[in-house]
């Protein structure tokens, strides 16, 4: 900040002179105290100078209105929503959003540090503020094979040449490497600490002495929680607890029943991964306020975990509050418990109004992350089961559920020993086809309980390395589906007698869309 600067904020917060824009009226949720006050918000460039009363350029009238901090998702991969960086901001900074902090995880196990460094650029093209943590573990598993890998040495170069734009380490999912001393983890983590940097954390099921020693690594959140004895054990041993409410994970629903005044400020809002069809139906982290409230939560409380405790969780000293001196991110709600947003200060700007993005948008060049699909030799001949007998292994599908469990049965075979489909059993061949170094491996498993009755659907996001899966009741519908997906250079469809149906291309990273949020979401 420059000199000049400082001395107009104060002036304006003086009164000395008018500020550039002044919100008369509005109720402000005050996430310091806990209470609604309402005063007039002073703003001076693209900082708040004052509350109180005061005389503007510019006069906003919001009487009646609820001013909020402007929204932080705390943690979330921005590339499940299938749009890219630009379009993303497009459709939840009208929500209210103005701040996320994000795990490009998926696109740097396809592209490397080329991904990271697409995601930072292409982001910096939207007023949304996107605040990057480096994935912490590319490869996720020596058990897959992934695009990239990332070690400690890159890790630390990338700290130094993305300053200004990485908080931190990424969530790492290596709870076990961690607690048994493997190297790398605890290089990657001492680069992390020795640089100052935020570690996110990701520990399902970790608890006693192993828990603690996770958290004495200097892990200092966990989104992962499950139940009310995972996230009291670690707000108890200093973590914060990300609640998340995604599109396929619901943990705020089980977590908020352990909610109390006390332990709150230990808890923030996040979605993780959410969906562009959960955005247009629900929102983002408004639809996370909506929860809590509706719940019996006070609002402020509800507000102040998406806002004021994650932006002290991250370190984001200049965010989360409507208070002198912090940026001018604030949201005009209509009340306290529909949340919707009528307008979003972004930086002192208006960057959306009554559920419209308003700013110019500009898009990133994608070449560098366009050429992700590379798959050799392979054929229908890759997806033939070579069974000893009838009796097999599958894997079974919990409905409502992200896991799966190991199960058995008894299938039909053909007469050279492959898998045969019988409708009447619900259990189809399932392939992971390696995409990215050509190397031609196939997998094939069975799989029970995913409900298709003819032909066969694949796609290229397949968390977390992200080759290319396909499901489907024939070799021939599989395998059609599988060339769709290369012929896209990335995408999903559905293949019925040897064609697809449907196609949706996602030629970035073979993750996201080019198109727009609206038009995605409908062929969807």
């Amino acid at each position: 900040m420059h000199s000049d600067k400082l001395k107009k904020i104060i002036d304006t917060a003086m009164g000395r002179r008018k500020a550039d824009i002044v919100l008369k009226g509005g109720n402000i949720i005050d996430v310091y105290s806990g209470r609604v006050t309402r005063k007039d918000v002073a703003i001076c460039g693209d900082t708040i100078a004052g509350i109180g009363g005061y005389e503007g350029e510019q006069e906003i009238d919001v009487s009646g209105k609820y001013l909020s901090p402007g929204l932080i998702d705390s943690h979330i991969h921005i590339e499940s929503s299938y749009l890219t960086p630009e379009e993303f901001a497009r459709i939840t900074v009208p929500c209210g959003t103005t701040t996320v902090i994000a795990d490009p995880h998926e696109i740097v196990n396809v592209c490397g540090r080329a991904g990271l460094k697409y995601m930072i650029n292409a982001s910096k093209k939207a007023a949304l503020k996107v605040k990057f943590m480096v994935p912490s573990c590319v490869p996720a598993t020596p058990f897959e094979n992934a695009g990239a890998v990332v070690t400690s040495k890159d890790i630390e170069q990338i700290f130094e040449e993305e300053e200004e734009d990485v908080l931190g380490l990424g969530e790492f999912m290596n709870a076990v490497g961690v607690i048994n001393n493997d190297d790398e983890c605890i290089n990657k983590i001492v680069t992390a600490i020795n640089s100052g940097r935020v570690i996110d954390g990701h520990s399902p099921g970790l608890t006693g002495k192993a828990l603690n020693a996770y958290i004495s690594a200097h892990i200092e959140n966990d989104h992962e929680c499950m139940s009310l004895k995972e996230m009291e054990e670690r707000i108890e041993r200093g973590m914060f607890v990300l609640l998340r409410e995604g599109s396929a994970c619901h943990d705020l629903k089980a977590l908020i029943h352990g909610l109390t005044p006390e332990n709150s400020r230990r808890c923030l809002l996040c979605s993780d991964d959410r969906q562009i069809k959960t955005i247009f139906e629900e929102g983002h982290i408004n639809s996370h306020l909506r929860f809590c409230v509706d719940y019996g939560i006070a609002p402020a409380e509800a507000v102040r975990m998406a806002t004021l405790n994650a932006s002290e969780c991250f370190g984001l000293r200049d965010i989360g509050g409507i208070a002198p001196g912090r940026k001018a991110d604030i949201v005009v709600f209509n009340n306290l418990s529909e949340f919707k947003p009528e307008q979003v200060f972004i930086d002192g700007k208006l960057a959306a109004k009554d559920g419209e993005y308003i700013l110019p948008i500009e898009r990133y060049d994608t070449s560098a992350v366009s050429a992700s699909v590379n798959v050799r030799d392979f054929s229908t001949d890759a997806l033939k089961l070579k069974l000893k007998n009838e009796n097999v292994r599958t894997i079974d599908i919990i409905p409502g559920e992200v896991a799966t469990k190991a199960g058995s049965a008894r299938v039909a075979m053909t007469e050279d020993g492959d898998f045969a489909y019988n409708e009447a059993e619900d259990i189809m061949k399932v392939a992971v086809v390696e995409r990215h170094r050509g190397t031609g491996n196939v997998a094939v498993g069975l799989l029970r309980g995913y409900g298709l009755k003819n032909g066969a659907a694949a796609i290229s996001v397949a968390h977390d390395s992200h080759n290319i899966i396909a499901a489907g009741t024939s070799n021939e519908d599989i395998a059609a589906a599988v060339q769709e997906i290369i012929r896209m250079k990335g995408g999903m469809t559905l293949v019925r007698g040897g064609k697809p149906v449907c196609s949706i291309p996602l030629p970035v990273a073979g993750l996201m869309t080019y198109m727009g949020a609206e038009e995605f979401n409908e062929r969807l």
